[in-house]
């Protein structure tokens, strides 16, 4: 065979293809839809080529095929490293993860599997790579001429333009590709209207230089977001909103920080939410608290987990819950704990601890008398959670290797949630004042097979006969263990003569990802979508000496703390909180890490653009504008209250 001398229009060709390739591959294999997005790709994905090409043909052949080769590794690593990502966690890789470096590096061994899992596409990615490499010998890349280098660079130049040219159109539109470009940060969307590199390379830069989101200040966030009222309903109760006296005005006026500012203004104009008919339901009542690892409606099974089924058809009925999955264990604590949308950014201050939160959970507890614990059947520094929990107010946070170590067994894996509720129920329930004690449970994590959970092997015998695949049974098997666990928390505080005097709280982080969609289908009762209903879950809000109430409005993990200080009758102000109590009367919201959204009336598919109304619901025109720019709002004052250190500012 010859030599092929790869010259410039070759190399700017041959990356070229490589690049469309690499595309269509990853829309492909992660069922995207091939639309008038991939026109622009092309657009930018030419100019990449053009570029590539121009620095690759300027020194010796030796070096301009290495440069050529590395090239094309890092861009198809990033394919990669973007494509597993997502299958893994369910979201795509952006910079700010590396703040989550402790949940790849404890995962190694999973990662591997699940990479390993995907081997074929990662094949796939790797195609042309194994070609030029196949082929090394035969292709020569030889040095070009300043002059062409120079022309070329010009034509760059210009496929840039074109490509700035074309994002104004249609850039009014929400989520536009003008908007992802210059105000919104949103990985998902950027590496579907950008490609892949792009959106890779545009998240990079907003890292490095710094990025800050267009806040737009409406004069109420929420106005118009609500259909009219029924004119034959009965008028509601006035109540007072849950809000404290704050002066915005003197905010303002006391920073030059620009940011700031559209900050106190944004929160000036917010209205919050009304105390309700619910508002000190519980006030006085001790409070457990959990956060339940991979929990997920599948879970629950009137057989199978006895004491959950009780617990979620039981107290307050959340229909409509849901658990969006945005940056793994560590964004579904966030929400929970915080009331604030884990968007893009919040990893490094909130692992940090160093964060003011006067209305942190623990902290607002305290200053009602009550003892409070915390507790995690793993590693305690584990994402430094020892650390943003302190911040919250928890002092006394145990966990593996900080004391319980020498109670459980904590060199299994994953740890036992029956043996932490058994050994450290003493702790409070001894207690002569009301106490508030939250749970970070580890039973059910992935992976998820007869030879990966310690915990699925221990309970197999409780789903036998179940048909379904084994990584289903492995973990269905495993939140047994978070039954059993309940169970005995529920007899423990019976037996002291407190259960009547205790509310269960429970969520869950995320779904259980580890599955695929195909997966959690095989238990659900209905066809789940892989982006919104796949998050559809349980709220566990209980007391046994409560009469049921359904509730059907919408609510999400970030609903969960305002929710909870409305009921035990805790003073805060629910315009700095990002989430709304579920009880009360503002319009129900659940936020997705891609901007995705489900409403009272309908949902809302951010990569599509389609927006599903509910039962034929009928709604103004403007409502899906008006939610999107409601949405990126929330999402962008949630990144804003961590990376400003907002509530430093605010004096109770």
């Amino acid at each position: 065979m010859k030599t092929f001398k790869l010259r410039k229009t070759n190399m700017t060709f041959l990356c070229f293809i490589i690049l469309i390739y690499l595309e269509l591959a990853f829309k492909v294999l992660t069922n995207q839809v091939i639309d008038i997005n991939f026109f622009y790709i092309t657009i930018i994905s030419l100019f990449m080529s053009f570029l590539i090409g121009s620095i690759c043909t300027r020194f010796s052949k030796k070096i301009n095929k290495i440069l050529y080769y590395i090239t094309t590794f890092i861009i198809i690593f990033i394919f990669c490293l973007e494509f597993c990502c997502h299958r893994i966690f369910s979201f795509y890789f952006d910079w700010s993860l590396l703040g989550a470096t402790d949940q790849v590096f404890a995962f190694t061994e999973d990662m591997f599997v699940l990479i390993m899992a995907n081997l074929l596409a990662i094949m796939i990615f790797f195609l042309p790579f194994i070609l030029l490499i196949s082929y090394n010998s035969k292709i020569v890349f030889p040095k070009t001429s300043l002059k062409r280098s120079i022309g070329e660079l010009g034509i760059c130049v210009l496929l840039f333009f074109i490509f700035l040219f074309t994002l104004n159109v249609a850039k009014e539109e929400e989520n536009s590709r003008y908007r992802l470009y210059y105000e919104i940060g949103n990985i998902e969307l950027s590496l579907q209207k950008f490609g892949v590199v792009h959106g890779f390379l545009i998240d990079l830069k907003r890292n490095i230089v710094g990025f800050t989101e267009k806040v737009i200040i409406d004069e109420d966030p929420s106005a118009g977001l609500q259909e009219p009222d029924d004119p034959n309903k009965e008028p509601d109760k006035e109540y007072d909103y849950n809000n404290l006296e704050l002066d915005f005005t003197a905010l303002i006026e006391a920073t030059n920080d620009e940011t700031l500012k559209q900050m106190h203004e944004y929160f000036s104009n917010e209205t919050g939410s009304r105390k309700n008919e619910y508002t000190g339901f519980f006030a006085g009542k001790n409070l457990i608290l959990f956060m339940a690892e991979s929990f997920n409606e599948i879970a629950v099974d009137e057989k199978r987990t006895p004491t959950l089924y009780k617990l979620v058809n039981n107290g307050f009925v959340m229909k409509n819950f849901y658990t969006p999955t945005i940056s793994s264990t560590i964004g579904g604590e966030f929400q929970e704990l915080t009331g604030l949308v884990a968007a893009s950014g919040f990893l490094s201050p909130w692992k940090s601890g160093e964060n003011s939160f006067p209305f942190g959970i623990a902290n607002l507890f305290k200053e009602k008398e009550y003892r409070t614990f915390a507790y995690h059947n793993h590693n305690y520094t584990f994402q430094s959670r020892h650390k943003y929990l302190k911040a919250l107010g928890f002092d006394n946070f145990t966990g593996c290797r900080n004391g319980l170590e020498e109670k459980i067994n904590c060199n299994q894996w994953p740890e036992s949630d029956l043996e932490m509720i058994d050994k450290t129920t003493d702790d409070y329930l001894n207690s002569s004042e009301p106490f508030f004690t939250y749970y970070v449970t580890v039973s059910g994590h992935g992976d998820y097979g007869w030879d990966k959970t310690a915990i699925g092997r221990k309970n197999k015998e409780s789903v036998s006969g179940l048909p379904y695949s084994e990584k289903v049974l492995s973990y269905l098997a495993a939140n047994v263990e978070l039954d059993k666990a309940l169970e005995l928390l529920l007899s423990r505080l019976e037996e002291k003569g407190v259960l009547n005097d205790t509310v269960i709280a429970l969520v869950g982080d995320h779904y259980p990802y580890y599955l695929t969609t195909d997966e959690v289908n095989e238990v659900s009762s209905y066809k789940k979508d892989g982006v919104v209903e796949i998050n559809h879950s349980n709220f566990i809000l209980w007391n046994n000496q409560m009469d049921n109430v359904e509730v059907s409005k919408v609510g999400s993990q970030i609903d969960v703390l305002p929710t909870i200080y409305n009921l035990f009758g805790i003073e805060y102000d629910s315009r700095l909180i990002i989430g709304k109590d579920i009880l009360s009367d503002t319009p129900g919201l659940a936020i997705f890490g891609n901007h995705s959204w489900v409403s009272d009336y309908g949902t809302y598919f951010a990569s599509s653009g389609n927006f599903v109304a509910k039962d034929n619901i009928e709604v103004d025109p403007d409502y899906v504008r008006k939610m999107n720019r409601y949405v990126g709002n929330k999402m962008n004052m949630s990144k804003l209250i961590m990376t400003k250190d907002y509530y430093q500012y605010i004096q109770k």
